[in-house]
């Protein structure tokens, strides 16, 4: 009798960790200028995360192409998530800027909203239920 209890009940463990699992995020960076440097993702969900006070998600850091550049995030369970990355061409590890402080290298956020500052997580947050694919637009 107790082995007919336990069936159910890990049938239902079961259940509720595949509905909490959403799957593969694919990310697309455009307007990449130049293939030389490193590209900077950083994947977070939290506001405290998007500030660096909370570790990201996920990171990754790869030697820039120019044009376009795909990267995959999988086994992401389902919830509320952000981008943003960085186009370090001298490889200094900081986004450079002019002496008006306004950023000389590529830089972006999921949404692509269209600010002259750094995005808010409120703008750049989207909702992750399933596999799903984001572009984001350097600037």
């Amino acid at each position: 009798m107790k082995t007919l209890l336990i069936v159910p009940s890990f049938a239902a463990l079961c259940f509720l960790a595949t509905a909490a699992h959403a799957g593969e995020l694919t990310v697309t960076i455009t307007d990449i200028r130049a293939a030389q440097g490193s590209l900077m993702l950083s994947l977070v969900d939290s506001d405290a995360a998007w500030n660096s006070q909370a570790k990201p998600v996920a990171a990754r850091k790869v030697a820039a192409e120019k044009g376009e550049m795909q990267f995959k995030f999988s086994d992401l369970p389902a919830g509320v998530y952000a981008v943003q990355v960085m186009h370090d061409e001298n490889d200094n590890s900081k986004l450079d800027t002019n002496f008006l402080g306004i950023p000389s290298e590529g830089y972006g956020f999921s949404n692509n909203p269209n600010v002259m500052r750094r995005a808010t997580f409120d703008e750049a947050r989207f909702e992750l239920k399933s596999d799903a694919a984001i572009t984001i637009r350097l600037r």
